[in-house]
């Protein structure tokens, strides 16, 4: 273990990039994104978050024209300050200096709070952010990747309902659907993403025509890695891997779960669904999923089926191999060039 990591003498970013440029790569590994992808997590919650965004700005095929860093329920165990959010952006900022990355202005805090009913935006630079690039001209199809609530994208519609035919939403959260699944043992309900802003998962499920890519939560809670995983494919890479794999372990030590050997990276979905598409009719073909009315969601966080509900995709099967393989394999390839003192 010590010879893998004195592959990386120092641990000293020998180098410096931009969002969207890849200079570790071959010119010919990067061509024209097919997809734009605006990346909104609550980046002061569930480390998994980090992974997905590492992974998310070292893949070519996605520009990435905006970050938000989102808020977490109130009292919420991982941050009760009420400041999740300018948390999130302290967070998310840490992990893109080690990354060596000078994120510009690409990074963007949401709202701090949920919404309070279902008319009323909270009206913040994210949301207008987000309109101002749903609305730009272009002819890349456009993402809405989120790990956590959805207060800001629900916002910047309720400001600007145009953009509901400008983006399609892909969304890590949501309980199981009846007859596909069962919740676990000692379940959170509602659904813990969901939890986050109730009112604003109702403004785009039920109140919007916003294309919906849904994973659910029986669907993130397979994407599962092992300790020994981490330990041989993450924490070997220098101080981006290190950090990322302390991040978990300090949740382990936090939770008392030190002898658990998996971790859900339950929002690494959110690139393999937009950024690892077919190289053919591009699509999410190595994952399956189901067209279904979108279910009426409820005050309380239920998920009420009705056959009158607009169709949204509802992914039954996650293509897990190529997801971890390509995450872990960009990483290697990144820090080999990040902490080389060599570059071509």
């Amino acid at each position: 273990m010590h010879s893998e990591l004195n592959r990386y003498p120092g641990g000293n970013v020998a180098s410096r990039w931009t969002i969207d440029e890849f200079p570790w790569l071959d010119r010919d590994l990067t061509g024209t994104p097919e997809a734009r992808v605006i990346v909104d997590n609550d980046f002061a919650g569930d480390p998994d978050d980090l992974y997905h965004v590492v992974h998310h700005l070292l893949t070519p095929s996605v520009d990435t024209p905006l970050l938000v860093a989102s808020h977490l329920a109130v009292g919420d165990r991982w941050d009760p300050s009420g400041h999740s959010a300018a948390n999130a952006a302290t967070v998310l900022g840490k992990t893109l200096e080690l990354m060596g990355l000078d994120p510009a202005d690409r990074v963007v805090t949401g709202s701090e709070v949920a919404l309070t009913d279902r008319t009323t935006p909270q009206d913040t630079p994210a949301a207008r952010a987000i309109i101002d690039e749903a609305m730009r001209k272009s002819d890349t199809p456009l993402y809405y990747a989120a790990g956590g609530g959805l207060t800001d994208l629900a916002s910047a519609y309720l400001l600007e309902p145009r953009i509901a035919d400008r983006l399609t939403l892909v969304w890590i959260g949501g309980p199981e659907y009846a007859g596909h699944a069962f919740p676990p043992d000692g379940k959170l309900d509602p659904e813990y993403n969901l939890n986050i802003d109730v009112t604003a998962a109702q403004v785009l499920f039920n109140d919007s025509t916003m294309p919906i890519w849904q994973v659910p939560r029986n669907m993130y809670r397979q994407c599962l890695v092992s300790d020994t995983e981490l330990r041989r494919r993450v924490k070997t890479k220098g101080p981006l891997g290190e950090h990322l794999y302390q991040a978990l372990r300090e949740v382990a030590l936090a939770t008392g779960l030190l002898r658990s050997e998996t971790y859900a990276l339950g929002d690494q979905p959110l690139i393999l669904l937009t950024g690892l598409q077919s190289f053919f009719q591009p699509d999410t073909t190595s994952s399956d999923y189901e067209v279904l009315p979108a279910p009426l969601v409820q005050d309380s966080g239920r998920f009420v089926p009705t056959h009158t509900g607009r169709a949204i995709r509802v992914y039954t099967r996650i293509d897990v191999r190529l997801m971890f393989e390509d995450m872990f394999l960009r990483l290697d390839e990144f820090a080999e060039w990040l902490y080389s003192d060599t570059r071509p």
